[in-house]
C-alpha cells in the first residue's frame, strides 16, 4: 500500500482539471472553470483538505470579527450582503464560502489532502492524495499559506521557560490575562494582537526587523497596482513572493493612533537572544516575558509541487502572471501578487483563460 492508502495497482483518475484548495483564490478559479463549460465533478475537480467551506478564514481567532476585516472582495458572480460586522470572520465568511459552492455546484470534496504533484503518463500530472490519485491535464494549486506559518529562529530559543506560539494558533486575548507578552512582527496580524491583547495582559512589548511603516489616507487604485507590480516581479524573477501587504504599509486608523499615543505600539528593534525568563536586546536592556507570540507571517504552501523541482535559483517559484514558467499545465493562484482577495479573483479568470487554451491544443505565449 501506498502511504495516501491507495492501492500501487488502482490507475490514477482522469481529470482535465484539478483545483488544489477551496479558499478566494481557488473558489474563483472553479467558477471561472464552471464558466468555461467544464462540469463540476467530472471535468474538473476542488479537493480542500479543510474540514468544512471558508478557506483560510475558518481558522481566524472569534475576536477577528467581520467589520474589522480589511479588504473582503466578493467572490465572482456573488456578492457577500448583509453580514452582521460584529460576528466573527470564520463565521460569516464560512457561510458566504458554504453558500457560494452550493449556488454555483461547485462539489468540492473534503477534507482531501494533496500530497504530491509528479510527472504521470502521457503528458499529464500525477496527483497524489489522501483519498486516491488523479492524473491531470493541467493543475491549478490554490493552496494558500495558512498551512506554513514562519517561525523565525532566535539564539535561546530552545531555552525560553515559557509559552511560544504563532498567529496561526492564536486563541484571542482572554488566553493572556495577567501574562507578560512579547509581540514578534511587522505587520497587520501583530498591530491587531498587541492592541487586544495590552488591555489585559500585565505588560506587553513589540520586536519588529524593520521599524513599521504606517499609511495615512486612502489608498487608491494606482497604489494597489503599484503594490501588485512590486510583488509581481519578485515571482517573475524566481524569488520567493512577499505579501502584498509588506509592499503597502499599515493602514493608519483611530485604533492605532490610540496605540502609539498609549505607547502599547512602541516598537523596539528585534532582540539579540531569548533566556529562559524572556529577551534580551543587544544594548543589555532585557523584557520579562510569560509568551512570545510570533506575529512572523506565513510562506506559501507549495511543497506538494517538489517533485517536480520548480524552483529557481532565487528560492521561488518562477511564474508569468499565474502560469509556472518551468512547466505551463501548473497555475499558482493566490501566489505572490494574487494573494489578496481581488488579486485571487482576477488571477482564477486568467488561469482559467490560459489553462482552456492548454486544452484546446493551443499555443500559451511565454
Amino acid at each position: 500500500m501506498k502511504q495516501n492508502g491507495t492501492p500501487h495497482s488502482e490507475a490514477p483518475r482522469p481529470v482535465d482539471v484539478l483545483v488544489a484548495g477551496a479558499g478566494q483564490a481557488g473558489l474563483s478559479a472553479a467558477y471561472h472553470l464552471r464558466r468555461s463549460g467544464l462540469e463540476p465533478g467530472e471535468d474538473f475537480l476542488v479537493l480542500d483538505h479543510a474540514p468544512r467551506p471558508g478557506g483560510a478564514w475558518q481558522f481566524r481567532w472569534p475576536t477577528l470579527t467581520y467589520g474589522r476585516v480589511h479588504g473582503m472582495h466578493a467572490l465572482p458572480g456573488m456578492e457577500l450582503t448583509g453580514a452582521d460586522d460584529s460576528r466573527p470572520s470564520a463565521e460569516v465568511i464560512g457561510a458566504y464560502f458554504r453558500e457560494y459552492e452550493e449556488t454555483f455546484g461547485l462539489r468540492v470534496r473534503r477534507p482531501v489532502h494533496v500530497g504530491a504533484v509528479r510527472e504521470g503518463d502521457g503528458g499529464r500530472l500525477l496527483v497524489e492524495t489522501s483519498k486516491g490519485d488523479w492524473a491531470a491535464r493541467a493543475l491549478i494549486s490554490a493552496t494558500g499559506t495558512w498551512d506554513r506559518p514562519f517561525w523565525p529562529r532566535y539564539p535561546g530559543q530552545e531555552e525560553f521557560r515559557g509559552r511560544q506560539l504563532h498567529t496561526a494558533g492564536y486563541p484571542g486575548p482572554e488566553a493572556f490575562a495577567g501574562r507578560r507578552v512579547l509581540v514578534v512582527g511587522g505587520g497587520t496580524s501583530a498591530v491587531q494582537h498587541l492592541l487586544e491583547i495590552a488591555p489585559v495582559a500585565a505588560a506587553t512589548a513589540w520586536a519588529t526587523r524593520r521599524p513599521p511603516e504606517f499609511r495615512e489616507g486612502p489608498f487608491d487604485e494606482d497604489q494597489g497596482r503599484q503594490a501588485v507590480a512590486r510583488v509581481d516581479e519578485r515571482v517573475r524573477q524566481g524569488l520567493p513572493p512577499r505579501s502584498v501587504v509588506s509592499v503597502t504599509g499599515l493602514p493608519m486608523n483611530e485604533a492605532i493612533r490610540r496605540g502609539v499615543a498609549d505607547g502599547t505600539l512602541a516598537r523596539r528593534p528585534m532582540f539579540e537572544r531569548l533566556t529562559a525568563e524572556g529577551a534580551v536586546w543587544a544594548d543589555g536592556s532585557a523584557f520579562e516575558a510569560d509568551v512570545v507570540l510570533w506575529a512572523t507571517g506565513f510562506r506559501a504552501a507549495v511543497d506538494h509541487l517538489a517533485p517536480l523541482r520548480l524552483r529557481e535559483p532565487g528560492g521561488g517559484i518562477q511564474v508569468d502572471g499565474t502560469r509556472v514558467v518551468r512547466d505551463p499545465r501548473i497555475h499558482l493562484v493566490g501566489y505572490g501578487p494574487s494573494a489578496s482577495t481581488i488579486g485571487a479573483n482576477r488571477a482564477g479568470r486568467a488561469a482559467v483563460r490560459e489553462i482552456g487554451a492548454l486544452l484546446a491544443g493551443e499555443a500559451v505565449a511565454v
